[in-house]
């Protein structure tokens, strides 16, 4: 059993400007009740997501995790993961050098090695330890992503559209399972998706962005009882993506 310590809140204000456009937005997650940022295409949710993480710097405002600010960090340094849309693993390690490249880059081989594999275990992943990237399903390379930022022990969890890679048939039951690895981290998480059926099964609130500004927020049932603008109607009307 893998010990999770005691988790910071994150709070974020950020202003960022990305060519033409410029994203505003300001919000706060607690542990253990993940946040789902969603909008329609081009709104700036990834653009957001990368700014938190440090991907991106950001124009004015502030990053904070607990009471640190890390808004002027590098990524390296302020203890954030994140499970990118294509889950970017590293396509010439194994499974296990994937998880096992946070501890890799604190110590030896054989040490970081020695620390993946409680997280392969947890992960079920240890019978595909040696296969690499190109040899794995979507879902398989899913769990391998997620595994990767957390054996990082980050103290926030950023998920970027982490079911578009997925095939359709296969997101329900994946989707149910992320949202049980996302209850085990236990942290301040946030996802950023175009889903309503991500975004209630992943998520406990709701921030709605569109056009790079907040437009609504709450839980999901609070913004479907009153929805504020013409995407939303739109968002809780489709059902397209609802598998």
């Amino acid at each position: 059993m893998i010990d999770a310590p005691a988790r910071p809140e994150l709070h974020a204000d950020v202003n960022v400007a990305r060519g033409p456009h410029r994203i505003e937005a300001a919000f706060d997650v607690r542990p253990g009740h993940p946040l789902a940022v969603i909008g329609p295409n081009g709104a700036g949710k990834s653009t957001l997501l990368a700014a938190v993480a440090g991907l991106v710097p950001i124009d004015a405002g502030t990053v904070r995790v607990g009471d640190h600010d890390v808004g002027s960090l590098p990524p390296e340094r302020r203890r954030i993961g994140v499970l990118f849309q294509d889950y970017v693993l590293f396509p010439h390690l194994t499974v296990r050098d994937n998880v096992a490249f946070a501890a890799r880059m604190r110590g030896s081989r054989q040490a970081a090695r020695a620390a993946a594999e409680p997280w392969l275990e947890r992960y079920g992943l240890a019978a595909l330890a040696d296969r690499l990237p190109g040899e794995l399903s979507g879902g398989q390379a899913q769990r391998v992503a997620l595994a990767r930022a957390v054996a990082a022990e980050p103290e926030v969890l950023l998920l970027d559209e982490p079911m578009s890679a997925l095939d359709v048939e296969l997101r329900h039951d994946l989707r149910e399972e992320l949202a049980q690895h996302v209850r085990e981290f236990g942290g301040a998480t946030v996802v950023v998706t175009h889903s309503r059926a991500d975004a209630a099964v992943l998520a406990d609130h709701v921030l709605v962005l569109e056009h790079g500004r907040v437009t609504q927020r709450g839980t999901l049932d609070e913004v479907a009882a009153a929805p504020a603008t013409a995407y939303v109607r739109r968002m809780l009307a489709t059902s397209a993506d609802e598998h």
